[in-house]
């Protein structure tokens, strides 16, 4: 397994060094000058050709990408066109935002679409059966930014029973870690940056300072956008969990268990429900991808203010440092994602050996 770990890992540099080449190519190909975007449509040849030269954008593309990946190898992601602050510490600032969002709304696609995929294999046939896989249909069938609008609409303006947009109510009171913990200005910048950062989890942060009012607020502002952003891949485990565990209850041994007096819920537990999650853990890698990009969008919908919207913002600045540290981050957690799948395989079904 450890050597199996090793090669995965080994692999992933030529990955991460693709999406990194691409990424830098397409962005330099988007139409548009970044001296137009930051400086205004009235900025004189002169002026552009300062900024440029100061950009580094007047040297060839290999230079360019050779210095940018002799950054990229010390750690180093660049600094913002638009702000001139470190790339690393703009992204830090909303990858919590963007983390908290995903784990959200793949909590609720999990949870909610395998229970709804048992009951409709254990139904089959039956109304719930029919009702269930409807409603999966139609989920599948909802853009995210659609339905998103539908939610606000009903929830926030009609029944205002949910804030429509933003992170956090004007004027309930979120005590950053670094107050609560006393982590003061004298100390290393490494460590009020790691805490600075932990506390963008504002989840977290509420719960472990105690605070229940922001706590509650921050759930509050994230059950219309997790609803959202989930709802595809929910409807898409539900129906992966229905298939494979219809499946798995045709064979011999599920019959031969039930011939024996085995109850049906030892049978679903102990042997059918285990063989029937392989490809429902592979759609939820799957879906995991889709959950990070489909934060995109739906950051920008309910104006949250995570990595999602800070790229969609970028490109039309012409930003290219962000946007490339932002693909390059997003690419390695869902790289990284699918490595915890394979593992995964071997803790559900121990025949699988990875050599």
């Amino acid at each position: 397994m450890s050597r199996y770990m090793v090669q995965r890992l080994i692999m992933l540099v030529p990955v991460l060094l693709g999406i990194t080449v691409v990424t830098f190519a397409m962005l330099r190909l988007i139409p548009g000058d970044p001296c137009r975007v930051m400086l205004g449509e009235r900025a004189t040849a002169q002026m552009c050709a300062d900024f440029n030269e100061r950009m580094g954008f007047n040297d060839p593309l290999y230079t360019q990408f050779a210095r940018y990946m002799g950054n990229l190898l010390r750690g180093d992601l660049g600094e913002s066109v638009k702000t001139g602050q470190p790339v690393i510490s703009e992204l830090a600032d909303r990858l919590p935002m963007t983390f908290e969002l995903t784990v959200a709304a793949m909590f609720l696609a999990v949870t909610v679409g395998m229970s709804a995929g048992v009951l409709a294999a254990l139904r089959r046939g039956s109304l719930v059966d029919l009702a269930t896989m409807a409603v999966a249909n139609l989920g599948v069938s909802m853009p995210i930014f659609w339905l998103g609008l539908v939610l606000m609409f009903v929830f926030a303006f009609r029944l205002q029973w949910l804030p429509p947009s933003g992170r956090t109510t004007v004027g309930v009171n979120i005590v950053p870690l670094a107050t609560a913990w006393g982590v003061s200005e004298a100390a290393p910048s490494w460590l009020r940056s790691l805490v600075d950062f932990i506390s963008g989890f504002q989840l977290f942060s509420t719960l472990v300072t105690g605070n229940l009012a922001g706590l509650w607020d921050t759930i509050k502002h994230l059950i219309l956008p997790a609803f959202a952003l989930c709802t595809i891949p929910m409807a898409i485990i539900a129906r992966m969990t229905r298939s494979s565990l219809l499946e798995v209850l045709g064979q011999d041994y599920i019959r031969t268990a039930r011939a024996k007096g085995m109850g049906d819920r030892l049978v679903l537990g102990r042997h059918a429900m285990k063989n029937a999650l392989l490809p429902v853990v592979t759609t939820i890698g799957l879906q995991f991808g889709y959950l990070l990009g489909g934060a995109f969008l739906t950051e920008t919908v309910f104006s949250l203010p995570g990595v999602g919207r800070l790229v969609v913002d970028r490109i039309l600045a012409r930003d290219y440092p962000v946007v490339q540290g932002a693909v390059l981050i997003i690419a390695s957690v869902f790289v990284f994602a699918n490595l915890l799948v394979d593992l995964t395989y071997a803790w559900i079904d121990p025949r699988i050996h990875y050599e």
